[in-house]
């Protein structure tokens, strides 16, 4: 738009130069009045055909099926891969009321490296049977911040 604005410019200012540098004749006048014609039809003739270009190219374009973008998955930095725990450490404890799912302590302190900073007002400590032992309450692990993961 800008090129096509400045050579209308200086095409104007060519023919002004040339009408008033010259004794002003009637036969020169439609002269320069038919050349800036034709200069202006040459470039409304060049602007549909590159606009015409254009849509076909987008067209041609849109019409490419686009193979999947792949994004590499990056590790989560330590502060948030901190607060996923092991799923297969969530299991369902006989002597819990309901046989509810538990989060082992002894899976966590295995597969876990943060089992130590888990909050201890998640710890319960439930009778199996034969002994008592401790695990973690997962309803109250989520409350805290904490995820299933794996």
């Amino acid at each position: 738009m800008h090129r096509k604005f400045i050579a209308l410019i200086v095409s104007l200012a060519i023919a002004i130069t040339a009408i008033s540098a010259a004794p002003a004749r009637a036969n020169d006048t439609a002269k320069i009045l038919g050349g800036l014609a034709a200069l202006t039809i040459l470039g409304v003739v060049v602007h549909r055909n590159n606009k015409k270009k254009r849509e076909r190219a987008q067209v041609t374009q849109s019409h490419i099926p686009q193979a999947p973008l792949i994004h590499s998955v990056r590790p989560l930095p330590p502060q948030v891969a901190k607060y996923d725990l092991p799923r297969h450490c969530l299991k369902a404890v006989k002597g819990y009321p309901a046989n509810a799912p538990l989060m082992k302590r002894k899976c966590l302190k295995r597969h876990y490296k943060h089992a130590d900073s888990l909050p201890q007002q998640c710890q319960i400590t439930y009778w199996n049977g034969e002994r008592s032992r401790r695990a973690y309450e997962p309803r109250c692990l989520r409350r805290n911040g904490y995820r299933f993961a794996g």
